[in-house]
């Protein structure tokens, strides 16, 4: 699987172009699922928050991914999953160019990829495009921190481990003030392994296990 990790989603011209180099075809020729799971764990998400990023409705005029162009876009559910035979949305996924992972609660979301058996078939996705939104992105790394563990405080922040590197989403966006470059340099002292602090306008690309960022704002390697 080729990996766009990214906190914000599609949010300028570099990372759009990254994302149909990965697809190897244009956005408006491929087709992606979208998949809401991690806001369920996350305490400030609501049903309204879900419809608003399945729909395409993001706050503040902010791109959503389900808007880019795709020839097609559906919801994947993962709590929905374990419910389904296996033979009727398997091929759901392996047909997909992409799966857009929205934010939410990271560990909540780990956790689902592996009840719903979606971390099974990640293996056999090879040309598929994850695009990681915030949680998205750092269900798919080693810790989180205990600063992002929401859903249940104290409890682990271990994730799924498919990247090597952890990651500090919405580095200083406007008024979060927990979500300064002073804050994720402390984040990263309890971290201890390789990490990035990235803003909405940055991404990380994983292809074939190189790491790149694509950016158009601002972001910062810690402990590497």
């Amino acid at each position: 699987m080729k990996l766009l990790l990214t906190s914000g989603g599609v949010t300028n011209d570099s990372i759009r172009t990254a994302l149909e180099d990965m697809l190897g075809t244009p956005i408006a020729d491929s087709s992606a699922l979208f998949v809401p799971t991690a806001q369920w764990g996350q305490p400030m998400c609501s049903p309204e928050t879900v419809w608003r990023s399945t729909a395409g409705r993001w706050p503040g005029g902010i791109d959503s991914p389900v808007e880019l162009g795709w020839r097609s876009v559906g919801v994947l559910e993962l709590t929905a999953l374990p419910t389904i035979a296996p033979e009727r949305w398997m091929p759901w996924v392996r047909e997909a160019d992409a799966l857009l992972v929205d934010g939410g609660e990271a560990v909540y979301l780990a956790e689902w990829i592996r009840r719903s058996g979606l971390a099974d078939l990640i293996p056999e996705l090879h040309d598929t495009v994850w695009v990681g939104i915030s949680a998205g992105s750092m269900a798919l790394t080693p810790r989180v921190g205990p600063e992002f563990v929401d859903r249940h405080p104290g409890g682990t922040d271990e994730t799924l481990g498919l990247v090597d590197f952890s990651i500090f989403p919405h580095l200083d966006y406007p008024g979060w003030t927990g979500n300064t470059t002073a804050a994720a340099r402390r984040w990263a002292e309890g971290i201890r392994g390789r990490a990035y602090a990235i803003d909405d306008q940055t991404a990380i690309r994983v292809v074939d296990g190189v790491v790149d960022v694509i950016s158009e704002g601002n972001w910062e390697l810690l402990n590497g």
